[in-house]
C-alpha cells in the first residue's frame, strides 16, 4: 500500500477522515536533531480547517509527539506524530456506499476492497491525512534551516485570479494573525481581496472553484538529487501529484517552454563568486535543475488542483441498488477552494523530498 514516501527520510501517513486518528510515521531522524513543537503547532495552523469561508470542521489539530524524542530531541528511533480528531460527523455520509459521490474514490475504493473500507469522508483517502505530511515537514524544517536550504509555498491562483510571484513578494516573515493574507496563505496583499471576494460568490453559489499553488525551493548548492526517476523534479513532481486534488506540476517557465525557442528557454553560465552560477539565478528566472540535479539557482514550481469535488448544490450520480442515475446533495463540512489550505500541504511535501534527497547524497544529516 502506497502510504510512505522517502528513503534515507522516510514518512508513512496513516488514519482515517472520521476514524479515531490521523498522523505520521516519519523514520530517518538524525539522533540529537531537536524536535519542534512550536513549529509543529505554527505549520498545522496554517492547514487547519475551521476559517472563515472554508470548512467549518472544528478540529484542534493537536499533534503529539508520541515515540522517537528524549528531552526534546530525536532518538534516531522511528518519531510517531498523533491527532486525534475531534470533529468527526459520519453520520453527514450516510448515503455511501449506495450512492458514490462525482468525483471522489468512493466507487474506486468499493470494487478495490470488496467493500471492505471506510466510506465516511474518503477514509484514508481523504485530504485529512495530509495533517501527518504537514507534521513531519515541520520537522525536516530543522535540518534543512542547518544547511541554509528553503522551501516556500503561498497560494498563486483562485480562479482567474493570479498573485504576483513570489520572488517579487516578501515573503520572509510570517502573515499577520487574522488577517485575509493569513486566512488565504498568500504573501501578495494587493490580490487577497479580490480572492476573498471570489471566494464568497462561489459560495453563495452553493459551487467551487479550481486553485493554484506556487513553490520556491533555494539555496540548494550544485548537485542535490540524483539520476533519471529520483531527479530532484521527478521527485517533487512525484510527492506533490499526492496532495489529494492535485492536477498538474510546473516547473520553471512550464507549459510555457512548449511555446518556446532553445534560445529563449536555455541559461547560460556565468562566473560566481564561489563557483558558477546561472544567469537569471538571482531574478529566478533560470532552471533550478538539470539532469535532475540543482543548479544552484531558484527551483520554482506551480501546483494546480481542481475544484474541490464536493460540493452543495444538486448533482447527478449512479445510485447502485437501484442501478439508476439519480439526484444527490451532498452534505458534511467542504472547502470551496482547495489551495489555501494545500499551501503548507505544497511546503512541506517539499521539505520532505529535499530533505530526503538531501541525505541520499550526503549534504544533511549524520551519513553512515
Amino acid at each position: 500500500m502506497g502510504m510512505g514516501m522517502g528513503e534515507k527520510f522516510r514518512v508513512t501517513l496513516f488514519g482515517e477522515s472520521h476514524g479515531k486518528c490521523v498522523g505520521a510515521l516519519v523514520e530517518g531522524i538524525p539522533p540529537g536533531t531537536p524536535l519542534d513543537a512550536e513549529s509543529l503547532a505554527r505549520d498545522l495552523s496554517l492547514r487547519k480547517p475551521g476559517r472563515k469561508g472554508m470548512s467549518s470542521r472544528r478540529e484542534l489539530d493537536d499533534c503529539e509527539i508520541v515515540s522517537g524524542i528524549h528531552e526534546g530531541k530525536a532518538t534516531g528511533w522511528p518519531v510517531l506524530m498523533l491527532a486525534r480528531n475531534e470533529d468527526a460527523k459520519p453520520s453527514d455520509y450516510g448515503f455511501l456506499p449506495d450512492h458514490p459521490r462525482p468525483g471522489h474514490a468512493d466507487m474506486v475504493e468499493a470494487i478495490r476492497s470488496d467493500g471492505n473500507y471506510d466510506p465516511r469522508g474518503g477514509g484514508s483517502q481523504s485530504a485529512r491525512l495530509t495533517l501527518g505530511l504537514v507534521a513531519a515537514g515541520s520537522q525536516a524544517r530543522t535540518l534543512l534551516d542547518e544547511a541554509g536550504w528553503t522551501c516556500k509555498a503561498h497560494l498563486h491562483s483562485i480562479g482567474q485570479i493570479f498573485s504576483r510571484p513570489l520572488k517579487e513578494l516578501d515573503y520572509s516573515t510570517d502573515f499577520s494573525e487574522g488577517s485575509a493574507m493569513a486566512r488565504l496563505n498568500c504573501h501578495d496583499p494587493d490580490v487577497v481581496g479580490q480572492m476573498s471576494e471570489l471566494l464568497e460568490s462561489v459560495r453563495m453559489d452553493r459551487d467551487t472553484i479550481g486553485s493554484s499553488v506556487e513553490l520556491i525551493v533555494d539555496g540548494l548548492p550544485i548537485g542535490v538529487g540524483e539520476p533519471w526517476f529520483d531527479g530532484i523534479e521527478p521527485s517533487l513532481a512525484r510527492g506533490l501529484m499526492a496532495i489529494p486534488g492535485a492536477r498538474a506540476v510546473e516547473f520553471s517557465h512550464g507549459t510555457d517552454s512548449s511555446l518556446m525557442r532553445g534560445s529563449e528557454h536555455n541559461d547560460m553560465w556565468i562566473p560566481g563568486e564561489d563557483s558558477p552560477i546561472l544567469e537569471g539565478a538571482d531574478s529566478g528566472d533560470a532552471d533550478g535543475s538539470l539532469g535532475g540535479r540543482s543548479t544552484g539557482a531558484p527551483i520554482r514550481a506551480i501546483v494546480h488542483f481542481k475544484p474541490p469535488s464536493s460540493l452543495p448544490r444538486e448533482q447527478f450520480t449512479l445510485h447502485l441498488p437501484s442501478n439508476e442515475v439519480r439526484s444527490l446533495k451532498v452534505g458534511g463540512r467542504h472547502d470551496p477552494v482547495i489551495g489555501p489550505r494545500a499551501a503548507p500541504v505544497v511546503e512541506a511535501v517539499a521539505m520532505l523530498v529535499i530533505c530526503d534527497l538531501g541525505m541520499l547524497g550526503g549534504y544533511l544529516g549524520n551519513q553512515d
